[in-house]
């Protein structure tokens, strides 16, 4: 082909080129992301796995680090506040194959015996059980379940208005502040079902319904990109063969 009918290519070319080589450069990168997806996985799933242990104490707090504590089992002993209860907005699936019911999480704060405080997530209850659920003093518990990072704000959810008791993130510092706690934790724990924290005789808060899920689906976007790539080719070289013959005739 002579350098005249390469020449309406060149511009097109280079634009069809560096398109390819950035969806390329997306799929390689899904699949570096799909390599830290599963080996976060494979952490989480050994770490909730294993026995419980002591909860970091106020002095390990500035060190606490969702990556490597998030889902960790502890145990902490100490006394709820129990009219200094959030309750939050939540969606919780109560039995195997049903569908989600509307109710609140019961984050209680829990104060230690040095006077430190961490915020317990007792469970579930259905919104038409949360006004009859009468939260008494039980006295000094021991609480074990999974510590769990501050739930982060997402785009569609309403800003929490304590003032109304209205509640739609798990944050122990929006709810320290809240209730004007100090020492607070920076991380949550979630009771386990059959630990202390529960009512007396009721099965309301409902515990143990932590859900450990992490969506992985690079694989298929890694797919998506490469196949983009590969149309884009095509695409081009199909474009580039009949501009040429159209420039021969």
């Amino acid at each position: 082909m002579s350098a005249s009918r390469l020449k309406p290519l060149i511009v097109p070319g280079f634009f069809a080129l560096v398109g390819i080589a950035i969806l390329v450069a997306l799929g390689i990168w899904q699949l570096e992301r799909l390599q830290w997806k599963e080996a976060l996985i494979a952490r989480i799933d050994a770490r909730i796995h294993s026995a419980p242990v002591p909860a970091p104490t106020e002095a390990d707090w500035p060190r606490w680090n969702a990556d490597a504590d998030e889902y960790r089992p502890v145990s902490v002993r100490g006394t709820f506040l129990d009219d200094k209860t959030a309750f939050v907005t939540a969606n919780a699936v109560l039995e195997r194959d049903a569908g989600a019911t509307l109710g609140y999480m019961v984050l209680t704060p829990l104060r230690l015996a040095d006077g430190s405080i961490v915020i317990v997530n007792r469970g579930f209850v259905p919104v038409e059980l949360k006004n009859g659920l009468k939260l008494v003093g039980a006295g000094e518990v021991t609480v074990t379940g999974l510590m769990r990072a501050p739930q982060e704000q997402g785009w569609f959810v309403p800003d929490d208005d304590p003032a109304k008791g209205h509640w739609f993130t798990r944050d122990p510092a929006r709810i320290a502040a809240a209730f004007g706690l100090r020492r607070v934790a920076p991380f949550t724990i979630d009771r386990a079902a059959q630990s202390d924290g529960g009512l007396p005789g009721s099965p309301w808060p409902r515990g143990g319904l932590t859900v450990v899920s992490f969506p992985n689906r690079h694989l298929e976007y890694a797919f998506t990109w490469f196949g983009l790539a590969a149309t884009l080719l095509v695409v081009f070289t199909a474009w580039a063969m009949r501009s040429a013959k159209g420039a021969e005739s």
